[in-house]
């Protein structure tokens, strides 16, 4: 009897401690277009983002995490493949627009450990795997339209068979009262940024809201959530309601180190969709408007994050909620003549913000140099919250730079664009090689004509990529060390991929000509 009456203390007990411990939550943001200095709290620039700086004071903060590379010139499709399959570049399915199960990506992850995984925001692979990762869905973009527009994006409802039809889809706007209505997607819908805040809800305020809507209503209390909030801005259009724009004007913007009225070289892709967005060339005035309206864009999105804070907080989640929030890329906004993202430069393509917060913080206020990439946020998150990710994962944890038992999990950094951009960071240095695009002679395979630049930049004194020193005599030999390892780097992690979408690769052009 009192064996009996111990055991039932025992269960009592156990049960009383895994009612106080649950499973954490984790509410993973994905931004878009959103460079590491588009945080206040972290690039010291002057974008208002207390929401996000919010984040930053109470959780870690990583100083150098970045893109690994894209082989498009929309890299938010790469990007996305790499955060949710925790997989690199060269190990994507072709150039990330399918995101293979088989892989186990992370929504799969979680729901197999016991989770809820939610979605809201941006898609930007394929359908089926939509369907599969998640168990429920608020509205989603970039199914089957794109009018590029934030206040009339065309949204579908999640659904788990991945299907998606025109006709199904439709767009939040205003009636007459002020109330938000759907309506469908009409024949008369033309494509341009031509809306405004009159119009209908800004994507930002519909993905918050939506998120927000989940959190208040989610009913399995036992089972913990997995919410994967991808939010569209600051990508262009970059637009905002207007007191946003109006806390940025014009004519105050101080322009970054690394802006200059065009690009001194062709980098084999000048002329892509966001390069056309600015005339050549970006004179001051032209810079100016840009970085107001990222700025502007920014802010606003930064309100949105703080609502959906404040509503984990209103419900009692957030303490027992992990928050992440990441970048997809870098944004050039007028540093170095770009105006987009098709580059290796750091903060003009490839840095990003990785913010670890919430109530389930590791530590706070706590910033850390250890050298990473976006795949690695997927093994980060499962390590802190105590789930085994799948070995078929490349990234790597960043626990044990928070648990400051390492200092870094990597030595260097390689990131590709295309067949034109290579880039190595070792050191303190980087590397950039680029190879304008040739003339092919394809049935005898010739290159016909074409041309390299090389950069090297000593990164930890010149973060913003200003002072070339390839030329420099003093450093000839950093220069032909990282040109040797970046070569060595590239064999080791497969960096061949002709079998994509074009008649060669870097590396065979790149070697031709040495």
């Amino acid at each position: 009897m009192k064996t009996n009456l111990f055991l039932m203390l025992i269960l009592a007990c156990a049960n009383i401690f895994a009612k106080s411990n649950p499973k954490p939550n984790v509410l993973l943001i994905y931004t878009d277009d959103h460079r590491f200095s588009g945080v206040h709290a972290l690039g010291g620039q002057a974008v208002h983002t207390p929401n996000i700086d919010y984040l930053v004071h109470e959780g870690v903060a990583f100083t150098n995490t970045y893109l690994m590379g894209s082989f498009n010139g929309g890299t938010c499709v790469p990007s996305r493949a790499q955060l949710l399959s925790g997989r690199r570049l060269f190990n994507l399915n072709q150039i990330g627009r399918t995101i293979d199960m088989e892989y186990q990506p992370i929504g799969r992850t979680f729901q197999k450990a016991g989770y809820h995984s939610h979605v809201v925001g941006k898609w930007h692979n394929d359908n089926k795997s939509l369907g599969e990762m998640f168990d429920t869905g608020g509205p989603i973009m970039s199914r089957a339209g794109y009018l590029a527009d934030h206040f009339r994006m065309p949204l579908w409802d999640w659904r788990a068979d991945g299907k998606y039809k025109k006709k199904e889809g439709y767009i939040y706007v205003y009636d007459e009262n002020g109330n938000i209505q759907k309506r469908g997607i009409a024949k008369t819908d033309k494509k341009g940024a031509f809306s405004n805040e009159t119009t209908g809800p800004h994507t930002s305020e519909t993905y918050a809201t939506s998120a927000i809507q989940f959190l208040d209503n989610y009913q399995e209390k036992k089972k913990p959530f997995f919410m994967y909030l991808a939010f569209h801005a600051p990508h262009d259009p970059r637009q905002a309601p207007k007191r946003f724009k109006d806390m940025y004007p014009e004519d105050q913007i101080q322009l970054p180190p690394s802006y200059v009225a065009q690009h001194p070289f062709d980098n084999g892709h000048m002329t892509n969709r966001d390069e056309a967005l600015a005339p050549w060339p970006r004179t001051p005035e032209v810079a100016r408007k840009h970085l107001s309206d990222y700025y502007a864009i920014i802010t606003h999105l930064d309100e949105q994050i703080g609502r959906v804070i404040e509503a984990l907080k209103a419900n009692g989640q957030y303490e027992n909620t992990l928050i992440v929030l990441s970048g997809d890329s870098g944004l050039a906004v007028g540093n170095h003549g770009l105006i987009g993202k098709q580059n290796v430069y750091d903060e003009d393509g490839i840095h990003v913000p990785f913010i670890i917060s919430g109530g389930l913080a590791p530590r706070k206020g706590k910033r850390y140099n250890a050298l990473s990439y976006i795949h690695d946020i997927y093994p980060t998150i499962c390590d802190i919250v105590g789930i085994d990710a799948p070995e078929s994962i490349d990234g790597k944890s960043l626990k044990p730079v928070i648990e400051e038992k390492q200092k870094q999990i990597r030595d260097y950094t390689y990131h590709a664009y295309r067949q034109h951009q290579r880039a190595y960071r070792k050191d303190g240095y980087k590397l950039i090689e680029f190879v304008q695009a040739p003339d092919i002679n394809r049935k005898k395979e010739k290159f016909i004509s074409g041309s390299r630049v090389t950069l090297l930049y000593n990164i930890d004194k010149d973060p913003w990529e200003t002072t070339n020193l390839a030329f420099l005599p003093e450093y000839k030999e950093v220069l032909e060390r990282m040109r040797k390892e970046m070569k060595e780097k590239s064999i080791e992690l497969n960096d061949e991929p002709t079998h994509l979408m074009y008649p060669y690769n870097f590396w065979d052009f790149y070697t031709s000509n040495e």
